[in-house]
């Protein structure tokens, strides 16, 4: 009967999060710092000099029972953050509040803005000089001189995470980039992201930072835009640029997983930011939003969703086993 009252504890209550963590959290010091699709329609290096500690991890449990219970869940990136889409509970959290450069993961506001403007996405923009990566000399397919029309720009900025792309959606913004910029962080804060800050609109400056919590506010908000549901989630694309059919990739692997429902995806490096991961997807009969930040090594973001998955499908499993023993033992009343 504990166990029953254990499970039903832990999911029915949607892994509520200890109130000692929240309150280490709270605490903690801020230190600024479809599917497979055809139709017409990024890598990144290193410096910089931000400095992140790692920390020991929270999960969201509420006693040592529930420890019990939790504790199999070793997510290896350095903050990690996983909450139910609609009502926002934190089923598990380390180092949310801690303020990080988020890389790629950039371009998610990135394409928010452009879409706000409601830019003719059938309008050609140009490739130019300006676009190309001077600060890590990250290479692109996309050639000085060539143009594409905004939709596609963005497809590519979102799908393969291309610099280039972006940083042109941004300058051809009405105002150019300096209104561009200041439009991203004025929707941050609209969105109550009180620890992010945008300094460019690829993620290639490491600058632009904010925490696993802000992140997690701004999935929830790119997930209400359709376009950027179905770019972020393509697998892959043929795209014409300056007459050529280009072939493209998504950066995130789980989008064309039988395994995966995903819903929204973005991926993002730098070396200061390390590998980073946001999706929004749909894990053991919930909509989750999961944000993995600063894993180090090609697999681990993945690696870390793919525990997350596990972790979540093997409790409400339990749990239902655990409800439907209790059931049966009540139904059957009283020996005599």
């Amino acid at each position: 009967m504990k166990t029953a009252v254990l499970f039903v504890t832990l999911l029915g209550a949607g892994f509520t999060v200890a109130d000692n963590a929240q309150a280490v959290e709270k605490n903690k010091s801020k230190s600024v710092s479809h599917k497979n699709k055809v139709a017409p329609v990024a890598k990144k290096s290193k410096p910089s000099q931000v400095v992140r500690k790692k920390k020991a991890s929270k999960v969201s449990v509420s006693g040592e029972k529930q420890w019990q219970e939790t504790r199999e869940l070793a997510v290896q990136s350095s903050a990690a953050l996983v909450i139910e889409q609609g009502g926002g509970d934190e089923l598990f959290l380390k180092n949310a509040s801690e303020v990080v450069p988020i890389a790629s993961i950039t371009k998610l506001m990135t394409a928010m803005v452009v879409l706000d403007s409601q830019a003719s996405l059938r309008g050609q923009i140009a490739i130019t000089d300006e676009d190309v990566d001077t600060l890590r000399g990250s290479r692109s397919r996309l050639r000085v001189g060539s143009g594409l029309t905004r939709e596609n720009a963005l497809l590519l900025a979102l799908m393969s995470s291309e610099n280039r792309a972006a940083n042109a959606l941004a300058r051809h913004y009405p105002g150019g980039m300096s209104a561009f910029l200041t439009e991203m962080n004025i929707k941050a804060k609209v969105l109550g992201m009180k620890d992010t800050h945008f300094d460019d609109p690829t993620g290639l400056n490491s600058s632009n930072v904010s925490t696993a919590r802000d992140l997690a506010k701004m999935v929830v908000a790119a997930y209400r835009y359709p376009l950027i549901r179905e770019f972020t989630t393509t697998a892959e694309a043929t795209v014409d640029v300056s007459g050529r059919a280009m072939a493209y990739r998504n950066t995130n692997p789980l989008v064309k997983s039988a395994a995966w429902d995903v819903g929204l995806s973005k991926t993002g490096y730098i070396h200061e930011a390390g590998k980073c991961l946001v999706m929004q997807a749909r894990v053991a009969d919930k909509p989750v939003v999961i944000v993995l930040l600063d894993s180090a090594g090609k697999q681990t973001r993945v690696g870390d969703a793919n525990r997350i998955k596990r972790w979540m499908e093997t409790t409400q499993a339990s749990h239902r086993a655990a409800t439907h023993a209790a059931l049966s033992r009540s139904s059957s009343g009283p020996p005599g």
